[in-house]
């Protein structure tokens, strides 16, 4: 297929019917909600405004739409997400991500439903995919962050329970989340972590306001546990199978955010063209200078660069290959790309770029954030160096 900004997906009908479908959804339905009620990416959102997305979306098919049809969604190939999760970022969409379910929803629970038994499908994880539930998923700690075997968050085996005891930080959808998937290390072990799915309503489970991020954006929380009880029943997996869960899904996850990232950048650069195109300096508009040409060439370079290794790299874990290092290399280039795209896009707007709620500085405070979440520049690079080598 060749290169074009916004694609076409003409080589795939399916994917072109899903995709038109989608961005007719987003520029005459949800964009319009957002704007009647004032809603920004640094809005604090209220659940029935999240309810309301959700339940539309399910309407329309979108949410959860890459599971598989007998958990209620289309089984799309990874490379048919991509490409979704690109669209969405690229709308400008404040609650782009309510729409697929990735905040709180399916696709949260997506990369865990093969080790949840009968009863925990039934009682947590359906009632996401449905929408009338929302979870959030909570490994990190103040001082656990890429290296989580420091986490010092515990439990403790006592009777059919277990005992939580710890602090965890940066949980993504815990303000509005029923329910919370908690890697925790088992009580005087080491090297044993476990998974354990928790009501935010349980005795000893306090949700705390988390820090808000330099992309504004108000959706996460802090999950407190002091002598929190949780049923034997609620261990997901095996005992010391919990960082194979959180790990194997941050993996997934690394591979997942590259599209969002590219089409905040794609966003980017269609606010840039605009711009020099209305902008007027010397009597020409900004578009017939060429450095700003060569910026926007430079832009659209990065992006070519970063979709094409991305969709590569989902077309193998379609065929079922194993990505872990290219999962890597793509966040890497992809987080680096876009944050250059986004760079370059202050720059032409100039003073105008830098002011505080501009769109395009909003999307710079984004993606130079997705430097460091879900692994920082270094430690793919390290991650990379350490599989190869």
């Amino acid at each position: 297929m060749p290169y074009t900004l916004e694609p076409s997906y003409d080589d795939n009908p399916r994917l072109k019917e899903l995709v038109e479908r989608l961005r007719t959804y987003l520029t005459d339905e949800l964009i319009p909600y957002e704007r009647e009620r004032g809603i920004t990416a640094e809005s604090k959102l209220d659940r029935t405004t999240l309810e309301h997305v959700w339940k539309r979306s399910a309407e329309l098919g979108f949410y959860g739409i890459s599971l598989p049809p007998e958990l209620g969604g289309q089984g799309l190939h990874f490379t048919e997400l991509c490409a979704l999760k690109e669209e969405l970022t690229a709308s400008g969409a404040a609650l782009s991500h309510s729409v697929l379910g990735d905040m709180g929803g399916p696709l949260r629970v997506g990369a865990i439903v093969k080790y949840a038994t009968e009863q925990q499908m039934r009682r947590y994880l359906m009632p996401v995919i449905r929408g009338e539930r929302a979870c959030c998923f909570s490994i990190t700690e103040q001082d656990a962050g890429s290296d989580v075997r420091r986490m010092s968050t515990t439990a403790t085996p006592d009777g059919d329970t277990y005992v939580l005891n710890g602090h965890k930080v940066f949980s993504s959808a815990a303000p509005f989340a029923d329910f919370a998937v908690v890697v925790a290390r088992m009580a005087g072990s080491e090297e044993a972590y476990s998974a354990f799915l928790v009501d935010l309503d349980s005795p000893g489970c306090r949700v705390l306001e988390g820090e808000v991020p330099m992309s504004g954006q108000q959706m996460e929380g802090d999950l407190v546990f002091e002598d929190c009880r949780v049923p034997a029943d609620n261990l997901l997996g095996e005992i010391g199978h919990g960082l194979r869960i959180g790990i194997g899904r941050i993996t997934l996850n690394r591979l997942l955010h590259c599209p969002s990232l590219i089409g905040a950048a794609r966003r980017a650069w269609d606010l840039s063209v605009a711009y020099s195109k209305s902008r007027v300096a010397f009597g020409q508009p900004l578009l017939a200078l060429q450095a700003v040409q060569h910026k926007l060439a430079d832009m659209a370079t990065d992006l070519y660069a970063a979709r094409s290794m991305v969709m590569a790299t989902a077309a193998r874990l379609d065929r079922g290959e194993n990505i872990a290092v290219e999962a890597n290399m793509c966040k890497l280039f992809t987080s680096e790309a876009c944050f250059r795209v986004a760079d370059q896009a202050v720059q032409i707007h100039g003073k105008t770029g830098l002011t505080r709620g501009h769109e395009v500085e909003q999307v710079f405070r984004t993606l130079r954030m997705f430097r460091i979440v879900t692994g920082t520049t270094e430690i793919h690079k390290n991650a990379i160096a350490k599989a190869l080598v």
